[in-house]
C-alpha cells in the first residue's frame, strides 16, 4: 500500500490522545489490554489500519490510515474512548470530576480532546513511526524500543522490517558514500529505502529516519 495525500479522505493521520490529569491508568497491562481491544471492537465496525501505536502510562499516541473515501477519525475515537471507559470502570471507582464534567455526563477519565497531525508525505509518515517507537525511550521508561511491551515495535521487527534494537544511538552518514546520502543506525543498517513503501495491516515493516524529514512536534 502507498501513502496516501493527507489533503484528500482517506489520509494518514497521527493522534495523541492523554488521560484526565495525566493519571497513570495504563500502568495496569489490564487497562491496556482493555483499550486494546476497545480499538478492535471499533476497527469491526469502522475499518480503519492501525500503522503503529504505543501506549504509555498517562497517554498515548497512534498512526492510521482511514479507508478511501472516508475521514472520519473523530467518531472512531469517540467511540473507543467510550468503549475503553465503559469497561474501565465495571473494576475501577469513578474518579473525581470537576461540577463541568459532571454535568456534561463525563467520566473524568481521558482528557476532553486530542491532538492529530494529517501525514503530508513519506517522510512525515516515517518521522511519526520513529517518534512513535521511541517515545518510550523519550520518557525514560526503557532504554530500547525492544523493550516496552505496548507498541508495534515488536511487530515491525518480527516482519523483517528492522533489525536491533530501537535505542537512541545516533545516526551517522552511509559509509558506502551513497549519493541519497542514506542515514544508517550503528549494527541496524540502511533504512532509507524502507521509507519508500508503505504496508498494509497484516505486514508491518518499520520505517526509518530519512533526511530532512520533518519532526514531530508533539512533546509527548
Amino acid at each position: 500500500m502507498r501513502y496516501r495525500r493527507a489533503d484528500v479522505a482517506g489520509g494518514s493521520y497521527f493522534f495523541t490522545l492523554v488521560t484526565e490529569n495525566r493519571r497513570p491508568l495504563f500502568e495496569e497491562p489490564a487497562a491496556v489490554a482493555l483499550f486494546l481491544g476497545a480499538v478492535e471492537k471499533v476497527r469491526a465496525r469502522h475499518p480503519f489500519e492501525v500503522d503503529a501505536y504505543v501506549v504509555l502510562p498517562d497517554h498515548l499516541h497512534a498512526l492510521w490510515t482511514l479507508p478511501v473515501g472516508d475521514a472520519n477519525f473523530s467518531t472512531r475515537w469517540r467511540l473507543i474512548k467510550e468503549g475503553f471507559t465503559r469497561g474501565y470502570l465495571k473494576t475501577h471507582e469513578h474518579p473525581q470530576r470537576s461540577e463541568s464534567r459532571r454535568a456534561k455526563g463525563e467520566q473524568g477519565i481521558w482528557r476532553r480532546r486530542f491532538w492529530e497531525h494529517a501525514i503530508r508525505d513519506e517522510a512525515d509518515f516515517a518521522a511519526h513511526l520513529d517518534y512513535i517507537h521511541i517515545n518510550p525511550v523519550k520518557h525514560g521508561l526503557v532504554t530500547a524500543a525492544r523493550d516496552w511491551p505496548y507498541s508495534t515495535f515488536q511487530d515491525w521487527v518480527a516482519r523483517g522490517g528492522m533489525t536491533g534494537g530501537g535505542d537512541r544511538t545516533s545516526c551517522r552518514r552511509c559509509p558506502t558514500g551513497s549519493a541519497r546520502n542514506e542515514l544508517v543506525v550503528p549494527g541496524q543498517g540502511c533504512r532509507l529505502g524502507r521509507a519508500l513503501a508503505r504496508p498494509d495491516t497484516s505486514q508491518f515493516r518499520m520505517l526509518g529516519l530519512v533526511k530532512n524529514s520533518t519532526q514531530p512536534t508533539s512533546d509527548l
